[in-house]
């Protein structure tokens, strides 16, 4: 089974696809200084949880870009069912494969799907070609709690990094780490258990299924990962990023 297959099962409870909340991604549109007539291109949207909140709440227009075809069609569902289809696209397409035009949005986020693009650098790198020279980036990432991390998780997740190389990562691509908005406790054991909810209900549902197996193991695997690893080595959290400029230092005669 694809990657995409098993994340439509395991997501299928979810609105929000990431250890967040409404409250928190409201409180990210604020700090990206959302308001009436921005422009927004989320890449990575899932079901454009966000997205919607943003144009509810702001006003805002904008493009959501997603690979996995079941979340872009849940994405234009909600979208209609909540009024505001006129006012976000959803292209179903690879991040990387869609062209878009440069400097012309006003926030560019990617929450929780810097994998698209290779990672956390290289998804700066990407999304700050989308913004105008005063727009800001809405970044969702992992990071780990410390430098000793258990080797056997360590060697799977090799592009999760710590909180100050993040950091550093930010301001190597011109921007400053403005704002954390963390993930509690709470918000990881539900998006977990939300995921775990998803896969029993299908194998309930699918006992003779030819991959019953492969998403039982999943199921298996990220289970004891939660529990052994990532509850006790990794965060989530969400990072605006502002484009300050240091002041140039050089002398004057």
């Amino acid at each position: 089974m694809e990657f995409f297959n098993l994340m439509s099962i395991s997501h299928r409870y979810m609105e929000i696809l990431n250890p967040s909340t409404p409250e928190k991604i409201i409180k990210l549109g604020k700090l990206l200084k959302l308001k009436k007539g921005n422009r927004v291109i989320d890449f990575g949207c899932g079901c454009a949880e966000p997205l919607t909140l943003w144009t509810e709440e702001f006003g805002i227009t904008g493009i959501g870009i997603d690979i996995c075809e079941d979340f872009c069609q849940r994405a234009r569902e909600k979208l209609a069912s909540r009024g505001v289809s006129d006012r976000i696209e959803i292209v179903c397409s690879p991040a990387l494969d869609y062209v878009f035009e440069e400097g012309a949005f006003d926030a560019a986020t990617c929450i929780g799907s810097t994998f698209v693009f290779g990672g956390y650098q290289q998804t700066i790198q990407a999304m700050k070609q989308a913004v105008h020279q005063n727009g800001r980036l809405g970044i969702g990432e992992t990071h780990w709690l410390s430098n000793q991390v258990h080797p056997e998780y360590a060697q799977k997740q090799t592009t999760t990094h710590t909180e100050p190389e993040l950091a550093r990562f930010t301001r190597d691509e011109g921007f400053e780490l403005e704002y954390i908005i963390r993930a509690s406790y709470d918000d990881w054991d539900r998006y977990i258990s939300d995921s775990w909810y998803g896969l029993i209900r299908w194998l309930e549902e699918n006992p003779n299924h030819p991959e019953y197996e492969q998403v039982f193991n999943h199921f298996r695997t990220d289970q004891d990962d939660y529990l052994q690893f990532i509850h006790q080595y990794m965060g989530w959290a969400m990072y605006c990023l502002a484009p300050i400029k240091p002041h140039s230092t050089g002398s004057h005669l």
